[in-house]
């Protein structure tokens, strides 16, 4: 199955990316049902996640759930070392066992007063070359699709211990 994105059908700025990079061949699709934002549930079809939903302390809420914040630096954390494994295996570079990230993701405003998202990766690559370590965090950040969907609109920082 195909996609395409037309930024201009939304009244979005065109992007740099070409036609061919906006079309895709989907591999898989995620489904899952949220009631009451961010005071609220969520649950995939599968059944696999179901998870009540709510506000942390900090932004005046009870903190007794999940929260956005939360989900979306598991699963670019998950992603990101997965797009690393990938280029580790295409390079036949060995990936150290004990590979992790703590990931951060902040929520904050601009000047403009506009909500916005920032991401600290603290990598974890014990035992690594320091330089290859770098190379391979840079590359697997081309490829990972949550770095290239987010690439121009939020913050990315990379702290690469090793």
């Amino acid at each position: 199955m195909h996609r395409s994105f037309e930024p201009q059908a939304f009244g979005m700025k065109n992007h740099p990316q070409t036609q061919e990079e906006l079309t895709m061949t989907t591999l898989y699709t995620a489904h899952v049902h949220v009631t009451g934002g961010r005071d609220g549930a969520a649950k995939s079809s599968d059944g696999k996640l179901d998870l009540k939903l709510a506000p942390p302390a900090e932004l005046g809420g009870n903190g007794a759930g999940s929260n956005p914040e939360q989900l979306f630096a598991a699963g670019y954390a998950a992603c990101f070392i997965g797009a690393m494994r990938l280029v580790a295996g295409n390079e036949k570079i060995a990936v150290p066992q004990g590979l992790a990230i703590d990931a951060d993701v902040s929520l904050g405003k601009d000047a403009q007063d506009h909500f916005r998202l920032g991401v600290v990766f603290n990598i974890a690559l014990p035992g690594m070359d320091k330089a290859a370590a770098d190379a391979l965090v840079a590359k697997a950040h081309e490829v990972c699709p949550y770095s290239r969907a987010t690439r121009g609109n939020i913050d990315v920082t990379f702290h690469v211990n090793v």
